[in-house]
């Protein structure tokens, strides 16, 4: 939400999509207020024709689309060795199958418009992994990766796009409400789903939304390669440096 209204701030036409309808309905009726164009729509990102649709009604309803923020993600708390394979794909549905159809559909339009930005959320655990969070872990490692190699891609082609991988740490936004926990986790914290919901909520509180949408525009603004929002993200991505893969 925080970054539409930045963006509506800014002048920027904004298309919206999101499951919770509520929650979409109340960041149109915030960005409208900017006095700019905004669309909305229902949107589960796992569904790949569901999101081209969307891309193509976007392009028909804006004109053009310059940015695509793909940052649909929800978390899983469980042991690497019993995650339930229905929670596994759950997920990576969201969390990395989004990033590529989001990636994949809005692409083209991207690059019609001449000037066009992809940018993708992985996570402060994109860059290191913690216990519990194995599965979280691989789908932001995965985001990573694939938007790593989509940029290296991009300017060998010499597309008029450019590709940016954002790990936010600690951000006060919904995510651990979107978020399943299972009972493994006691085994190997001691902690029942009540207490780990908050602790989790403790920490995402690092940085405020609206400070993390002005320090990814800034990032995007500048072409980075990558976004790390927030002093946590930058403390434990120098630690992971220093430390190496052991």
């Amino acid at each position: 939400r925080s970054l539409a209204l930045e963006l509506a701030r800014r002048g920027c036409e904004v298309a919206l999509a999101d499951v919770n309808d509520v929650g979409l309905a109340g960041t149109a009726a915030a960005c409208a207020k900017h006095g700019v164009r905004t669309s909305t729509r229902r949107l589960d990102v796992a569904d790949r024709d569901a999101v081209f649709a969307w891309a193509d009604f976007v392009r028909a309803e804006h004109g053009k689309v310059n940015l695509i923020f793909n940052n649909a993600g929800v978390s899983l708390a469980a042991s690497a060795e019993t995650a339930r394979i229905a929670d596994l794909e759950w997920i990576v549905g969201i969390n990395f199958w989004g990033v590529v159809h989001g990636t994949q559909a809005f692409l083209p339009h991207l690059r019609a418009s001449g000037d066009g930005h992809v940018i993708n959320t992985s996570s402060l655990f994109g860059l290191v992994a913690m216990p519990t969070q194995s599965a979280y872990n691989a789908t932001k490692f995965a985001v990573r990766g694939f938007t790593e190699a989509l940029r290296m891609e991009l300017e060998l082609d010499g597309a008029p796009v450019s590709a940016t991988c954002v790990h936010p740490g600690g951000v006060a936004t919904g995510i651990v409400d979107a978020s399943r926990v299972d009972t493994s986790i006691r085994a190997l914290t001691g902690q029942d789903e009540a207490t780990h919901r908050r602790q989790a909520n403790r920490l995402i509180n690092a940085t405020t939304a609206d400070d993390a949408a002005r320090q990814i525009l800034a990032g995007v603004e500048r072409n980075a390669r990558r976004v790390l929002v927030g002093a946590d993200a930058r403390r434990l991505d120098k630690l992971a440096r220093l430390l190496g893969a052991g």
